[in-house]
């Protein structure tokens, strides 16, 4: 007996969906994924990657941690981004922050939570670093905005990052975008802070 059988039978039900779809699309997927975007989102089980922009399997790389942190010692963040522009050459990289994301909220709380701590020091070093912006915001606004900065930040991290100015140096087309999603309406934002090849262009 299978254990988590209905898992097992969705994935039948989808694999025979694709192929009747499109009878050539694993065959073809099997011998090589060309992606043109990297996507960098949170592990939030209600943001999926490719059903947002409506992608098929192969047609985004995705690295996901809590609140869609780019750090400069997060050596599996930074093996993917390496993977996605030194072998796969993708053309864009999205930094996607959601609204109501928990690791913002709990970066903004003083409970102490364990090894996660750590991490979320990140984000509450984005808040300080923010903090006469936010003072003035009441709660709900306030949490928006950190999400929306945290999102800002990192697209910075991205494109400071070795990866990305070496990438540019040798003239490759690639470009640093950061979006935030809306978990209430399904709705991507573009907030405006789009890096290409070192400079950075309001769309």
């Amino acid at each position: 007996m299978k254990i988590l059988k209905p898992l097992f039978e969705n994935n039948r039900r989808w694999a025979a969906r694709i192929s009747t779809e499109n009878p050539q699309f694993f065959e073809q997927l099997a011998k090589q994924q060309n992606p043109e975007y990297l996507w960098i989102g949170c592990s939030d089980s209600r943001v999926p990657s490719n059903q947002i922009i409506d992608l098929m399997p192969g047609e985004v790389f995705v690295h996901r941690n809590i609140a869609n942190m780019v750090i400069h010692t997060d050596l599996n963040c930074l093996s993917v981004l390496q993977y996605a522009v030194d072998v796969l050459k993708v053309k864009h990289i999205m930094v996607v922050g959601h609204y109501g994301c928990g690791g913002v909220r709990a970066a903004m709380g003083t409970d102490r939570l364990g090894l996660i701590d750590n991490w979320l020091g990140h984000l509450r070093d984005i808040y300080r670093l923010h903090h006469q912006e936010l003072e003035h915001l009441n709660d709900k606004q306030k949490f928006d905005r950190l999400c929306e900065l945290n999102v800002i930040e990192q697209v910075a991290n991205v494109t400071s990052s070795n990866i990305v100015q070496e990438a540019w140096a040798k003239g490759q087309n690639l470009s640093i975008h950061g979006w935030i999603y809306g978990i209430d309406n399904g709705l991507l934002t573009d907030l405006d802070v789009t890096v290409d090849g070192g400079h950075q262009r309001v769309e």
